[in-house]
Formats: C-alpha cells, sequence, structure tokens
C-alpha cells in the first residue's frame, strides 16, 4: 500500500483515484483548494491531474510540500479549439513534465498515461488491441515505482515502454495533436496510443 494525493477530481483524477483505492492504496483527492498542499505533503506519490494550462503554476506553488516525492504528470498542457478539443500545445519545443521538473528540482517527475482517452488509463484491457504506456522522467527508482502503479492499475509490463529521460515527454505530450481529429472522425471512443511490434 502507498500514500497517493492525487491533484485534480475531474473526470481524469476520479477515475485514477478510485482504481488506485480499488488497488489497495491509501488515496486523498484534492483540487485547487488549500487542500491540495495538506495532500502533497502527507502522500509518497502524487500525481496531477489538474488541467495543463494551469498545471505548472498550482504545483510551482507545491515546491516545499512536492519535495522528494515523486510527482506522476498525466496531464497535457494545450490551448482549446472552439470545440472544447485541444488545438495547440502551450509548450513548443518542450513539455509540461520538463517545466515541472525545472521548477521542481527536488521532485522525481514522472510522465505518463497522457497518450491515451481517460477511460483506459484505469481499464487498458478492455481495449480491442494491446495499448502502450509510456515512462519519461530521470529517476530510475521513481520510474520503477510507476511501473507498479500502473501494474496496478492494469497494465501488463510488457505494454509498458520507458522512453528514458524527462525530454522525452515532448514527444508522447504532442501525441495530444491527434486526440480531437481521431474524436471528430470515430467519437469519444476510448482509444490509446500504441507502439505495433
Amino acid at each position: 500500500m502507498t500514500t497517493i494525493a492525487v491533484l485534480g477530481n475531474g473526470r481524469v483524477g476520479g477515475n485514477l483515484a478510485a482504481a488506485l483505492a480499488r488497488a489497495g492504496h491509501e488515496v486523498t483527492v484534492a483540487d485547487r483548494t488549500p487542500g491540495a498542499a495538506a495532500a502533497a505533503r502527507t502522500a509518497r506519490i502524487v500525481i496531477n491531474a489538474t488541467p495543463g494550462d494551469g498545471s505548472l503554476d498550482r504545483l510551482a506553488a507545491l515546491r516545499e510540500e512536492l519535495r522528494d516525492k515523486i510527482l506522476v504528470d498525466v496531464s497535457n498542457a494545450t490551448t482549446d479549439g472552439p470545440d472544447g478539443l485541444p488545438a495547440d500545445l502551450i509548450y513548443p519545443g518542450s513539455s509540461l513534465a520538463e517545466q515541472l521538473q525545472e521548477a521542481l528540482p527536488e521532485t522525481h517527475v514522472v510522465k505518463t498515461l497522457n497518450t491515451m482517452l481517460f477511460p483506459v488509463m484505469t481499464s487498458p484491457a478492455t481495449l480491442t488491441q494491446t495499448p502502450t504506456a509510456f515512462l519519461s522522467g530521470e529517476d530510475p527508482q521513481a520510474k520503477q515505482t510507476v511501473r507498479e502503479l500502473l501494474t496496478d492499475l492494469g497494465w501488463q509490463k510488457d505494454w509498458i515502454t520507458d522512453l528514458g529521460g524527462i525530454q522525452t515527454a515532448r514527444a508522447t505530450e504532442a501525441a495530444i495533436l491527434f486526440v480531437p481529429h481521431v474524436i471528430r472522425s470515430t467519437g469519444f471512443t476510448p482509444f490509446a496510443i500504441s507502439i505495433a511490434r
């Protein structure tokens, strides 16, 4: 059992919190209120499920609370188009994960689960084809811990691909630009980016 704070209580955060609690972890959910600081302070792992366009400011304000913690970043920082779907990247040539790691140098940032619609994060086996979960981060032990969390969510070990350092998150974050086109083409049906071999 691990103590986990999920920052963000929308569809993504709520879905992750419920699944992790079912897996036996002690989970606290906090939103933008001061409760986020208390939740982060008492957790071993913090999951960023806040809207990506405001994540950097929110989490940078928690620098002391996040010291020496693992920060699992599942958000994508984008501007929205007129239909509310992602339009452009806020950090072109970089990524939200890189910005968070720079702002929080004493926190172990790991990027994952951001290349899929939110239902797939906790139910990967429901897809008809094998999905891929990517890991980006500087600390090998932090990535191993996150890998174990993913297996608790139903991800098989060979469905998880470690891409390397935090800079690799700019590639997975750019994949969000696929999402609006796929949704407009086929509707809001769960899907994920997958590496076929």
